[in-house]
């Protein structure tokens, strides 16, 4: 076994020297198991060194001047240098978790608008280019908020791990870090519109909280390696603070998200609710216009589980009938205000509308049919009288959102623009814009489908830009003539025979008058139409095609009641919605041979 110092006077282990250090004494480590004795020192020599951290008694005085004594996390072992690290690691992301949590608390007092993630989410969605937002939305779909808030979870993530090493090895970097993360949470929270000075409170809070249990960490971590023993007072002292303020924090933050959320303080009052009979309810949907035993095929009516939600919302927000009421503003002749009551007595309407969003892509999903319930908003403007010059109705969310509509559309006495307050024969699903939102058929949703609407503007396009037209997208955003195939699915194997190509075809307002479907590049043949309901929807079409084993191409487009056919130009998304013709690869194989009887 290896003896320590103190078993036999004169007996030193020689540790390792540090690399590039003058004048410290260095020491085989215990599994070599060869100690060195020493014999005391005679007269005329100088004595050996007395510790590996001390320089030799007989160095010269300039010598030891130029010693440089190693940091103190450089001093530990190498496998307790990794274990510390990653213990400076953990500090710094129980600091970051700390500080969230905090902030979201005081979120809850102060408002949702002050929560970090959904500041900064909020900021990024504001920046973000026209081209990099199709990008996310074409590959992830409805699911773009998730991906950018798990996004900015793990850039946050990666700078609290920056923070705890730098905080351990060179404080106090580590809170300058931490200070610079939560500034830029608070400047993200008072940039947005609508916000005020408050919405920075929570950031500041949660920084302040967040360095405190980093200092501590960090200190108590130094403290730890300057001990011995596993059960030595530092780490248990380290242990125990970042354990209980870890645990501490992830359940204040669970509590206020949950306080903070919309579903924990209007789903309740949403069930509550009771919609009155609509005053002119919308004919019930022939059987001649769906398709819907086709398998496969979208349905006619999109439930509401279904129905595609994109907005700039990442905190859906928490809007009570009894607080809620929308002003007309603006170029008007007479200002008025209508709260939630006055509305639900108002004689309502139901309307099948088809609405879609204008990142949608060329076969994309991002499109969707309603019944909906509500009050004309033509209704409304003739109360409060236009006057002349005025040319737009800029909209206005809860939480700032605007849409710039033509004022001329949703003038217009053949068309359905609403006031909605119910979808498929519910109040509005929260997510949907409860308790209010608009409708506009014909026109993309950036332009038209204010939720949570509180404020309609009468102005000019030449005053005023809305969300969307200030980051390059158009001011008027009517619905490009569309056609998709949903039958066969994608990747989908079917045998060769009589084959059901089927699918949805839209021309919101003006309405289907044909759709054609190509083979592989040869003519073009017309595909059967259902019943069209209103020229507000979409319309359902299917065509038996009469497939031979091999690989196929099949393209569709589709024909308006003006004559407009769907045009073969292919462009993205921004600036006014994508174009282009919708083409599915199909593979057809023979049928398996049926078995020999005789076998």
């Amino acid at each position: 076994m290896c003896r320590t110092p103190s078993d036999v006077q004169g007996i030193r282990l020689l540790r390792r020297p540090f690399r590039g250090r003058i004048g410290v004494c260095a020491q085989i480590p215990c599994e070599s198991h060869l100690p060195l004795r020493i014999a005391p020192p005679p007269a005329n020599r100088t004595s050996p060194c007395e510790s590996p951290a001390q320089p030799c008694a007989a160095e010269p005085d300039a010598q030891a001047a130029r010693r440089e004594v190693p940091p103190a996390w450089l001093r530990v072992p190498l496998m307790s240098r990794r274990r510390t690290t990653l213990f400076a690691i953990l500090s710094g992301i129980v600091a970051a978790v700390v500080s969230l949590a905090v902030a979201e608390v005081v979120a809850v007092f102060t408002g949702a608008g002050g929560s970090p993630l959904i500041a900064v989410g909020g900021f990024v969605i504001d920046i973000v280019p026209p081209g990099v937002k199709d990008t996310v939305i074409a590959l992830f779909g409805t699911g773009d908020k998730l991906v950018l808030l798990v996004s900015i979870g793990i850039a946050i993530a990666v700078l609290a791990v920056g923070a705890g090493l730098l905080e351990y090895r060179l404080p106090p970097f580590g809170l300058l870090l931490l200070a610079v993360v939560a500034g830029a949470g608070a400047f993200a929270a008072v940039s947005r519109e609508g916000s005020s000075g408050i919405d920075a409170v929570p950031s500041i809070v949660g920084m302040v909280a967040g360095a405190g249990v980093l200092r501590s960490a960090s200190v108590r971590l130094r403290g730890w390696q300057e001990e011995s023993g596993s059960g030595a007072p530092g780490r248990r002292s380290f242990l125990r603070l970042v354990g209980i303020a870890g645990v501490t924090a992830v359940a204040a933050g669970v509590g206020a998200r949950f306080l903070t959320s919309a579903s924990a303080a209007v789903t309740a009052v949403r069930e509550a609710v009771s919609l009155p009979a609509p005053a002119s309810a919308a004919s019930a949907v022939p059987a001649g216009a769906v398709l819907d035993h086709i398998t496969g095929i979208s349905p006619y009516v999109t439930p509401n589980a279904s129905f595609y939600r994109i907005d700039t919302a990442l905190s859906v927000p928490s809007v009570e009938p009894a607080d809620w009421s929308l002003k007309i503003t603006g170029m008007v002749e007479e200002e008025i205000e209508i709260t939630w009551d006055e509305l639900l007595a108002l004689p309502l309407e139901e309307h099948l509308v088809t609405l879609s969003c204008v990142s949608n892509e060329v076969g994309g999903d991002l499109i969707g049919t309603a019944l909906w319930l509500g009050y004309p908003i033509r209704q409304l403007l003739a109360r409060a009288r236009p006057t002349a010059g005025a040319d737009m109705v800029l909209s206005r969310s809860i939480d700032g959102f605007t849409a710039s509509s033509p004022l001329d559309v949703l003038q217009d006495e053949n068309r359905a623009s609403l006031l909605a307050v119910g979808m498929n024969g519910e109040p509005l699903p929260v997510e949907h814009g409860f308790p209010v939102r608009m409708v506009v058929p014909g026109l993309y949703g950036y332009v038209s489908a204010t939720k949570w609407v509180v404020e309609l503007t009468v102005t000019t396009f030449a005053e005023d830009l809305a969300y969307w037209s200030t980051r390059g997208w158009t001011e008027r955003g009517p619905i490009k003539i569309e056609s998709r195939i949903d039958v066969p699915r994608k990747g989908q194997l079917v045998e060769e025979g009589m084959v059901a190509v089927a699918g949805v075809a839209w021309a919101p307002h003006t309405g289907i008058a044909k759709v054609e479907v190509q083979i592989d590049g040869g003519a073009w043949q017309e595909a059967r139409l259902a019943e069209q309901v209103t020229a507000d929807t979409w319309i359902q079409w299917v065509l038996e095609w009469d497939a031979t084993a091999g690989d196929h191409v099949v393209t569709v487009r589709a024909t308006d009641a003006d004559g407009t056919v769907q045009t073969t130009v292919e462009r993205p998304p921004a600036p006014d919605g994508a174009t282009g013709l919708h083409r599915r690869s199909v593979a057809v194989s023979k049928p398996a041979p049926e078995p020999d009887p005789a076998d």
